[in-house]
């Protein structure tokens, strides 16, 4: 496998009139944090859900692990992202009547891996974010912290190769906020996952091996 994970070659989105994204290109190492900042309105989330597989460019090519993505059909795409990809977003998106340990263990599940491997994983990634002893709470038993806790173990409990986050301590107070940050510091050492962070907060920013500056549709 090349270093480089991810490359994204003239990426356009156009949304009636309004061209959100203008021939973007972006390339991600391996193990690499690289952050996008920029104003409300620039097209970071949507340069991220485009690279991230969620949503799909009007032109250019996404090549993933070598493979083009962008010539994929959704469900061979949809296999990919449960495979490679993990996303953490401002709003955790956890289910509220499962508990943490079952939150975690859905895209496990999803890809039809045996339970006991997707379980054992689970406690694992519990044990490593310091959550193991909530692991039977359901969300609304948790902090804010701790809830985006779990949401990063479900993002990681598949092994991907990437982690996109969308405003991921957007939500969180200061504290919490300083500890997630850390945390994909940490998770970046022990797992070699890359990861790309959409941001407002600058010390989330400025920790990135690469900060790049969005505006106008375009990285600056």
């Amino acid at each position: 496998m090349t270093k480089e994970m991810l490359k994204a070659v003239g990426i356009s989105k156009v949304y009636g009139d309004l061209q959100v994204l203008d021939t973007v290109d972006f390339t991600l190492e391996k193990s690499e944090i690289v952050s996008i900042v920029g104003a409300s309105g620039a097209g970071k989330s949507t340069l991220l859900h485009i690279l991230g597989t969620l949503d799909t460019p009007d032109t250019g090519e996404i090549l993933i692990n070598g493979e083009n993505i962008t010539k994929m059909k959704a469900n061979q795409l949809a296999q990919f992202r449960n495979q490679y990809i993990g996303f953490v977003f401002q709003f955790h998106n956890l289910l509220p009547e499962f508990t943490a340990l079952e939150n975690i263990c859905m895209p496990g599940y999803i890809a039809q891996k045996p339970e006991a491997e997707v379980v054992k994983r689970a406690k694992e990634l519990l044990e490593m974010l310091n959550l193991s002893s909530r692991a039977d709470h359901k969300p609304q038993a948790l902090s804010g912290g701790e809830q985006q806790r779990v949401a990063i173990a479900r993002a990681l409990i598949n092994k991907p190769h990437i982690v996109f986050g969308d405003e991921p301590s957007g939500n969180l107070d200061s504290k919490s906020a300083k500890e997630l940050h850390q945390l994909f510091l940490d998770l970046r050492k022990e797992l070699e996952c890359a990861f790309v962070l959409v941001t407002h907060n600058n010390e989330l920013a400025n920790m990135a091996d690469r900060k790049l500056e969005m505006a106008d549709g375009k990285l600056i």
